[in-house]
């Protein structure tokens, strides 16, 4: 699984301009599941995302993760995470898993962060979304559950 995470003060999904989903301070996540992952790499990236220190604490320094903050989580899907565009000019999709794996495991995602006790809000799976954030910092943090990067 791959994460783009980015530490927000609001962030909200729409979808044919109706609301979806909407959260306020916390992370917004970008999640792809390639063909290769399990619920162990669902697991994993729940568990670091909730707990990954980017929140500034008293002294300015990001030492809190959301847990600590008590924020709130956005997740949306986002099978472009796995595009390789190492050859030619448009992306290939080959890694990235099958429409209903992917759901699975992004519904699986968001059971376990929810399990935190933190609200999560996300988008709706597999349609075309509109995502309006405020990127606060701008902090963004790539995650791979594989540890490619």
């Amino acid at each position: 699984m791959r994460a783009v995470v980015q530490r927000t003060d609001l962030a909200a999904v729409t979808v044919d301009n109706r609301p979806v989903a909407s959260v306020g301070k916390g992370l917004t996540v970008f999640l792809g599941v390639g063909k290769e992952d399990t619920e162990a790499d669902v697991a994993y990236l729940a568990e670091k995302i909730v707990n990954l220190r980017i929140f500034p604490d008293e002294a300015g320094k990001m030492n809190l993760s959301l847990l600590q903050i008590q924020g709130e989580l956005l997740v949306v899907s986002q099978f472009t995470l796995f595009g390789d565009c190492r050859k030619g000019r448009r992306p290939a999709f080959d890694t990235a898993a099958s429409p209903p794996m992917a759901e699975k495991l992004y519904e699986l995602f968001l059971a376990a962060c929810r399990q935190y006790g933190i609200n999560v809000g996300c988008g709706q799976f597999q349609t075309e979304m509109i995502v309006r954030l405020d990127n606060h910092g701008p902090v963004t943090i790539l995650l791979d559950s594989k540890r490619a990067f």
